[in-house]
């Protein structure tokens, strides 16, 4: 991001204000049910894409812990892409020093300059410092909506949830069921939104630190690798694209009218995050736009 360094004094004045509020509910599932479900495994999602040497299964398949060296880092992608629906995965961050390192756990239709994405990026940090959630969303190649927050928890003690609900009408970003971030389709008004192009579901963790923290500024120190990040908990509830033509057209229960909008509460803990724990939106850079994108215009609680 080419705007990392605006963050720095907001962040410093959020984290003062961060308090230790949070709520986990697990839920990862193979089929489509009403709703979130139950845990699948990695492999009936995933498989293993870069540094096989530099991956560790764990818990019989249930978990996937993905290392960073000075040799290699590693990654995974899903076996499948997807068009619409709700996807989930627990994820426990790089321990203590962290600057410099990326965790990254996203979403592409790898489509070059037309490409739909949809970003987690967890910048690490020196220690003792919080780590940094960056998201970004990607429609029709035109990006550059970087969102930041801290998060209320410490993301390296234990597996928190990120999750991610795609539907016709929106897109919500969550972390333990709270929603940080929400995206809506307004193709009307001539803003781009993914409705047609399958993404896959891909993590890694990578050298980052030309830019991850403080600008670039904090390197990455080798002397503390081999650093890891563990992720399991895996839920996948889409239409899946290459085994299914008629996506465009299916209906999951992610499609149903509870989901069409956000409701009050999810509105209200929205608000929350955004005004406790966000420290940079993009719609608000204006050495990067002068005029607003036009889709932070009406912004409400995207």
């Amino acid at each position: 991001m080419d705007s990392a360094s605006e963050c720095r004094v907001g962040c410093s004045r959020a984290w003062v204000v961060a308090t230790a509020f949070w709520a986990v509910y697990v839920f990862t599932s193979v089929a489509a049910q009403n709703g979130p479900g139950s845990p699948g495994s990695f492999d009936d999602f995933y498989e293993v894409t870069w540094g096989q040497d530099h991956v560790t299964m764990g818990d019989g398949g249930a978990s996937i812990s993905l290392s960073l060296d000075q040799a290699n880092a590693s990654a995974f992608a899903s076996k499948s892409k997807y068009l619409f629906g709700y996807f989930s995965t627990g994820i426990k961050l790089v321990p203590g020093n962290s600057a410099g390192t990326v965790t990254a756990y996203y979403f592409s239709s790898e489509t070059g300059d037309i490409r739909d994405e949809l970003d987690f990026e967890f910048l690490g940090n020196s220690t003792g410092e919080p780590y940094i959630l960056q998201t970004n969303i990607f429609a029709n190649g035109v990006g550059r909506r970087e969102q930041r927050i801290f998060l209320w928890f410490d993301p390296t003690a234990e597996m928190h949830k990120y999750s991610v609900l795609w539907n016709r009408n929106q897109i919500v970003f969550y972390v333990d069921d709270y929603p940080i971030r929400f995206f809506e389709n307004r193709e009307s008004e001539g803003i781009a939104f993914p409705t047609s192009q399958p993404m896959g579901i891909y993590a890694s963790l990578w050298n980052g630190d030309s830019w991850a923290t403080q600008g670039g500024l904090v390197k990455l120190n080798w002397t503390h690798a081999p650093f890891v990040s563990t992720f399991g908990e895996f839920e996948i509830q889409g239409c899946d694209a290459v085994n299914n033509v008629n996506c465009a057209s299916a209906d999951g229960w992610w499609a149903g009218a509870q989901y069409q909008n956000m409701n009050a509460a999810d509105t209200s803990k929205l608000k929350w995050v955004q005004q406790h724990y966000m420290v940079y939106d993009y719609c608000y850079d204006q050495s990067r736009y002068t005029t607003p994108p036009l889709d932070c215009t009406r912004k409400g609680v995207n």
